[in-house]
């Protein structure tokens, strides 16, 4: 039985619309992909809550750009990816790891995620929250999907099914606010689908009251997002339009509308 852990989730905004994450027990707390310090520094000073780690997904400067200056005045450990150039990580990650936060009194499992990058890395905490809590950095994002920078479109279509086949109730913590524009692309790509058209009118009523869209669930991207229904016969459909023949198998599905996207 998972043992669940009372971890509140926090949303530092940061840049144009970059989150930080702050997981915060008891006083206690960790960071997961701080790309700007002054948001930390401003939080930690206003709650004297105390730091005790930073995660890190990948190693694109949105990302860890603010850790030098965290920890130079808050040593604490530093978790990320072991194959990429990220100086401040102390505690070097491949995937398949399990790392225990007794401040935070939780574990989580580290996931492998190639494709945005080769070294990519995901968050799984199955006992934070009633339905656990995946930070899942720019691999899987509300209704889309992160570029592919270095990975072919097999890594990350098999990255992102590590994801989609978490428990349903799961929340993904994404670190940037793109669901708005991505909802544009899976309504162009599934102009039919009423689960993505309600979804649309929702987060367009929240983003005008000036609300954050993320965290997302993992059953609710399974609805609505392209990128995880590479077997959908509307998304076939879409992808032979762009192709000029039925793709083959799921893979040429994912390139092809990850290539649309890409021009959206």
């Amino acid at each position: 039985m998972i043992k669940k852990s009372a971890v509140e989730v926090i949303a530092l905004p940061a840049f144009t619309d970059n989150y930080i994450w702050v997981l915060r027990h008891a006083g206690q707390v960790v960071v997961v992909d701080p790309g700007d310090a002054a948001p930390v520094h401003a939080y930690l000073k206003k709650t004297g809550d105390h730091l005790c780690a930073v995660l890190v997904t990948h190693y694109h400067p949105d990302h860890i750009g603010g850790i030098a200056g965290i920890i130079a005045h808050h040593p604490v450990p530093v978790y990320g990816p072991a194959s990429e150039n990220i100086a401040e990580v102390s505690h070097p990650l491949h995937g398949g790891e399990h790392i225990h936060l007794p401040e935070l009194d939780c574990e989580f499992e580290v996931i492998a995620l190639p494709g945005h990058t080769l070294g990519h890395i995901a968050y799984y905490g199955p006992g934070i929250g009633e339905a656990g809590a995946v930070f899942s950095g720019d691999t899987l994002f509300a209704a889309g999907c992160g570029r592919l920078f270095e990975g072919t479109p097999t890594q990350m279509l098999d990255s992102l099914t590590k994801l989609a086949v978490l428990p349903a109730p799961t929340f993904v913590y994404c670190t940037h606010e793109y669901t708005a524009a991505n909802l544009r692309f899976a309504l162009a790509v599934e102009p039919d689908n009423q689960a993505i058209q309600q979804r649309s009118k929702e987060v367009a009523a929240t983003r005008t009251a000036g609300g954050f869209t993320v965290p997302t669930r993992i059953d609710v991207e399974l609805e609505t997002n392209p990128f995880l229904r590479s077997d959908a016969p509307a998304v076939r459909a879409a992808a032979a339009a762009r192709l000029g023949h039925p793709p083959r198998d799921a893979v040429e599905t994912f390139t092809a509308i990850r290539e649309w996207k890409n021009h959206f």
